[in-house]
């Protein structure tokens, strides 16, 4: 039988009630949430919505999903909406979906510096930064042992699907993989060739894999490009970017999936990086992603 001086059993106690402190402590941001609930936590001086999934086990680190709404939404009304809860429960993902940093329309819009919102106003420096909160969001989960840091993602529609690839374009260190819909950019806009992603706005620190969805008949985000000065250049032109960036050798490859659904694929890619579209055929302007087919690509890539 183990036996201890008495100025060590106060010190044995201490530890004890030290680590189950910082054990709870750890857990009170997610724990504190109900499994079929969510609620709002700070972040700095802005909050965000976290959801944890039904069957939470606070003793174990999971994925994290940043769902990005559209523009002139916001962080709730767009969760409702894309069904991801119930996936969360399924598969076991705490879900966070902030609200933009800039007011339009009644909602908000995503700071992407250089490019206008949809109320054509162009980010300035006193707008706050929505790279730098949703990187403290991470930090901040990671932290208190919520989250594991190998496996954290993000999708979104529309004007959130533009900032989920302006995360992986300046943020893929915290990063695993990224799925936009309807909204998958490679960088801003090239000044006098919109045609064309500007390289020198696009420099992810290492390969994020892809997966996007679009719909052919999208007229706000065409898939053949022009519509508004933030969009311009075609969903090919994005792909053939992220190939690049991903050092993907295999020329890409189409099937077709179903009879109104085909899928391109890019592979060979540095670090399995893969880039992937399905295009649904008369899709419009909407959710057309499949939301199980979503999270098993996002799933099995863990950042290195």
């Amino acid at each position: 039988m183990l036996t201890l001086a008495p100025n060590r059993w106060v010190w044995a106690l201490a530890a004890c009630a030290a680590a189950l402190f910082f054990r709870t402590a750890a857990y009170a941001e997610c724990g504190d949430v109900s499994a079929s609930g969510a609620r709002q936590i700070a972040i700095g001086d802005r909050t965000m919505l976290i959801r944890l999934p039904a069957g939470f086990d606070s003793t174990k680190r999971h994925p994290l999903l940043f769902v990005l709404h559209g523009s002139n939404g916001t962080g709730a009304g767009f969760l409702a909406r894309s069904g991801l809860e119930a996936t969360s429960d399924r598969h076991g993902f705490i879900i966070a979906a902030p609200d933009g940093a800039i007011p339009a329309n009644g909602g908000y819009a995503w700071n992407i510096p250089g490019v206008p919102t949809v109320t054509g106003k162009v980010p300035t420096a006193s707008d706050p930064d929505d790279v730098a909160f949703i990187a403290a969001a991470v930090d901040k989960l990671i932290a208190q042992a919520c989250v594991d840091p190998s496996r954290v993602y993000a999708t979104g529609i529309s004007g959130g699907g533009r900032m989920s690839s302006w995360l992986a374009c300046v943020a893929a260190d915290r990063f695993a993989a990224i799925a936009p819909v309807v909204g998958l950019r490679a960088g801003n806009p090239m000044r006098g060739q919109t045609s064309k992603p500007d390289p020198a706005t696009c420099r992810p620190s290492r390969p994020v894999p892809v997966i996007t969805f679009a719909g052919d008949k999208d007229t706000t985000n065409p898939v053949e490009g022009g519509g508004a000065s933030y969009w311009q250049y075609t969903m090919r032109e994005a792909l053939n970017r992220w190939a690049v960036l991903n050092g993907c050798a295999a020329a890409p490859r189409t099937r077709r999936i179903a009879a109104n659904l085909t899928e391109q694929s890019y592979s060979g890619c540095r670090a399995n990086a893969e880039v992937v579209a399905r295009m649904t055929e008369g899709g419009g302007h909407v959710w057309v992603a499949d939301n199980e087919v979503m999270w098993a690509f996002l799933s099995r890539h863990h950042r290195r």
